[in-house]
């Protein structure tokens, strides 16, 4: 099974990966409300009890600018997802984003692309750090919004080499389970030139509350989409997708 191989020899299985296959994404997050003043009794409670094993030398007020980061405490604003098309080292990279300040529709949109289009076995989630953050974020939020998660997504139940997931973090750990990479450092450890123009992901909840400019946000999600495809490129051993072979569609 190709999941199983995934799990025991990764880099080697990573060059037989269809990357037709695959779908790398990349989510934008930020705190549910504003500031902690904005919350209701129960939910600055609740997260005052959060903060104290988070941030002990911080206040709750002052913590809750690492809200965002917390499934239960935050909300996704922006999902971008991009498909590779093409074979041998001649790949085109089309990228779609869902953004909005409705998550419920953000998160529903992205569940029908992912129920219409990518459904099937053989199909495979990429990210970056995605096994740890963006993956079981997106099943949480869905949860809570009642929305049925999609297949793709959905790990009850299943064995280590049954979850069709790929971690560019993870693979690039190479067993040091310790090890932590940021996709920044990561990108440039591996000579993929990115745009170090405007914003960071810890600017995306001031960039959001303070100018609501999503399409600002969603043109960082998107970068991060195709650094992370760039650094499955070169894992495998393949060149970079040339800037006029990206496009962004939807």
């Amino acid at each position: 099974m190709l999941h199983t191989t995934i799990i025991r020899k990764p880099m080697e299985a990573l060059r037989h990966i269809d990357l037709s296959k695959v779908l790398v994404l990349d989510i934008e997050t930020v705190s549910a409300e504003r500031d902690f003043a904005s919350l209701d009794p129960e939910w600055q409670h609740l997260w005052s009890l959060k903060a104290k094993n988070i941030a002990r030398e911080q206040t709750p007020e002052e913590a809750y600018e690492r809200a965002g980061i917390y499934s239960e405490f935050a909300r996704v604003i922006c999902i971008s997802a991009g498909i590779f098309q093409g074979w041998n080292d001649h790949y085109r990279f089309r990228i779609t984003s869902f953004c909005g300040h409705q998550e419920q529709d953000v998160l529903q949109q992205f569940a029908d692309l992912l129920n219409r289009r990518f459904h099937g076995k053989d199909f495979i989630l990429c990210a970056h750090n995605g096994k740890e953050f963006d993956f079981p974020f997106l099943a949480r939020r869905m949860t809570i919004k009642g929305i049925r998660i999609p297949l793709l997504l959905d790990m009850g139940g299943k064995k280590p080499w049954e979850i069709p997931h790929l971690d560019t973090m993870e693979l690039w750990k190479f067993g040091d389970f310790k090890n932590y990479t940021s996709l920044a450092l990561l990108a440039k450890a591996l000579d993929i030139p990115t745009p170090k123009d405007d914003i960071d992901g810890s600017q995306v909840g001031q960039v959001y509350y303070e100018e609501q400019n999503l399409e600002r946000i969603k043109t960082y999600c998107q970068k991060d989409v195709l650094t992370v495809a760039q650094i499955l490129l070169r894992m495998r051993g393949e060149r970079c997708i040339p800037p006029d072979q990206v496009l962004e569609v939807g």
